[in-house]
């Protein structure tokens, strides 16, 4: 039911903003329902395992786009069927839904979701080419939604925003993480709230300076260990125009955030004691304890570079969650076809949150990375449009934590769309510090795990009826627990479509290499024969 629910969420801002595109005239519109069978074959290139199934498909790709509309949603529903007992009977939910939509002047409602698998415990297996058996992979779902208000008192703007979170990660199954190493926790699933506020005027209108105003406050409840993150904060901003194309900015105010937490139950080993699906259990009757808080000012400084209307720089320094901080953008739309995005982050996060947050950040405009066993949308996803590149989800799915961290990188992801031929590179580096209270049997406080990543896709049209789809990809994840080796993945797909009518074609090819230290490499290839109708 709860499945049901969050892919719905996606699904439904289609429906809900069609009528809005029809009654402006519409400039784009798209919905494209499909059904699809496949069969699959996996091979482990060292052994010479072979394993085989089928595939049931049932999908979804829509678009919207006009002046106050603009929705995008691709979901994918697949059922696989074991030819025999060596692979399970499985069913597996990939898709992404963004939704805008301008209500009326100055309001507009907000909204996001997704459906993906991603990697569990960050010391265990790290498969990149999903097919067959997979060890260490989760099915996630997430959603968002919310009302923007933006509107203007005289020479004064104001802006009020709300967005409330879902966020549900299935238990995984074996992880391959070695015997007798500590248990971690699984995550299971979280609800937040954030309410915001700003007013502010520009330089010359009242002031020689620009003068903005806000407010936030932030909830989140987890219900591993009856974990909750509150956040609240007030600040101001000013703004000071150098030159027609550089101006100089620096901030100060109040934030206090706390994140809490109840203890598990443990046996007389103090080990936590954990439930069929390996999540540990709550003790009701233990106090709320502190995982992580901090209470005080916060202050920063930096520039702001515009060249032209296609280039904005940002880069600031200050001082937050008890030390300095290092935050930046860059946003060049270096043609009509070409766009670039790189962002440098540093916050006090939690999974639910962070996945939010990523997926309010992706374009409402995205291309459909058609393959058949890459992890579409838990990496990069790549933009339409010059002005909005993309964003890449790699740093909060490096592994889905259920302590809170504090997340700091760089994502970087350049996309460029010309007539048939669709390209997109993202790569970054991820790094959390993890936060939990002490005396709880193994704790993660104080660990850093890291991770690198890099991919590239490419679409191109050979003809109206044909074309191919091809990408690489390489990860690399270290953890700061002792022992834990790191782990590096590295894999190729590629697919090729023909289309007769309604009726279309596919053949995919995979494959995929893992390596970690101490153990030996291990080499995957899939295949895959499709054929999908089109309503």
């Amino acid at each position: 039911m709860t499945r049901a629910l969050i892919i719905g969420a996606g699904i439904g801002a289609v429906l809900l903003a069609a009528p809005a595109g029809a009654e402006q005239g519409e400039r784009h519109k798209s919905i494209a329902p499909y059904i699809e069978i496949g069969q699959v074959l996996t091979s482990d290139l060292q052994t010479g395992d072979v394993l085989t199934y089928s595939t049931v498909a049932a999908g979804i790709d829509a678009s919207i786009q006009t002046r106050r509309t603009q929705v995008q949603v691709s979901y994918r529903y697949e059922r696989r069927i074991s030819w025999d007992k060596k692979v399970g009977d499985d069913d597996v939910h990939s898709g992404l839904a963004r939704a805008a939509v301008k209500v009326a002047p100055g309001f507009s409602v907000e909204g996001g979701a997704i459906a993906t698998r991603a990697r569990s415990d960050i010391r265990g297996a790290a498969p990149g080419v999903l097919a067959g058996n997979v060890d260490n992979i989760a099915q996630v779902y997430s959603a968002y939604a919310g009302p923007t208000l933006a509107t203007h008192v005289g020479p004064v703007s104001v802006g009020a925003s709300y967005r409330f979170g879902y966020t549900k990660v299935e238990a995984p199954g074996a992880t391959g993480v070695a015997a007798g190493s500590p248990k971690l926790d699984v995550f299971d699933h979280s609800t937040s709230h954030i309410a915001q506020a700003t007013a502010g005027v520009k330089a010359g209108t009242v002031l020689p300076v620009g003068v903005t105003v806000s407010a936030a406050y932030e909830r989140e409840d987890a219900s591993q260990l009856d974990q909750r993150y509150e956040g609240k904060y007030a600040r101001g901003d000013l703004v000071l125009p150098v030159t027609p194309t550089v101006a100089l900015t620096a901030g100060a105010g109040y934030e206090k955030i706390t994140v809490s937490q109840r203890d598990p139950i443990v046996d007389a080993g103090g080990i936590p004691v954990t439930d069929a699906a390996g999540r540990f259990q709550t003790d009701p009757a233990s106090p709320r304890r502190i995982a992580y808080e901090t209470d005080g000012l916060i202050y920063d400084a930096g520039v702001v570079w515009r060249p032209s209307p296609r280039t904005t720089l940002q880069a600031r320094v200050g001082r937050r969650y008890g030390g300095m901080t290092y935050t930046g953008s860059l946003s060049y739309a270096a043609s009509r076809s070409v766009g670039v995005q790189i962002g440098v982050y540093d916050s006090v996060e939690t999974f639910g949150r962070q996945l939010r947050d990523g997926i309010a950040s992706l374009p409402t405009s995205f291309l459909d990375q058609r393959d058949a066993f890459g992890q579409q949308f838990s990496g990069c996803t790549y933009g339409t449009s010059s002005t909005a590149a993309g964003g890449c989800l790699n740093g909060v799915f490096q592994s889905i934590a259920s302590s809170s961290y504090r997340a700091r990188g760089v994502d970087a992801v350049l996309a460029a769309n010309r007539g048939g031929l669709h390209f997109g590179v993202g790569a970054g580096y991820a790094n959390r510090r993890f936060f939990s209270p002490g005396g709880t049997g193994f704790v993660v406080n104080g660990m850093t795990d890291e991770s690198y990543y890099g991919q590239a896709f490419v679409s191109a049209a050979i003809d109206r009826n044909s074309g191919v789809t091809g990408t690489v990809f390489a990860n690399y994840f270290e953890s700061g627990i002792a022992n834990a080796p790191g782990v590096l993945g590295t894999g190729a797909t590629g697919l090729y479509y023909h289309n007769f009518g309604r009726i279309g074609t596919t053949a995919s090819l995979g494959i995929y290499q893992f390596s970690e230290k101490g153990t030996d490499d291990q080499v995957s290839g899939s295949a895959q024969l499709g054929m999908r109708y089109q309503f």
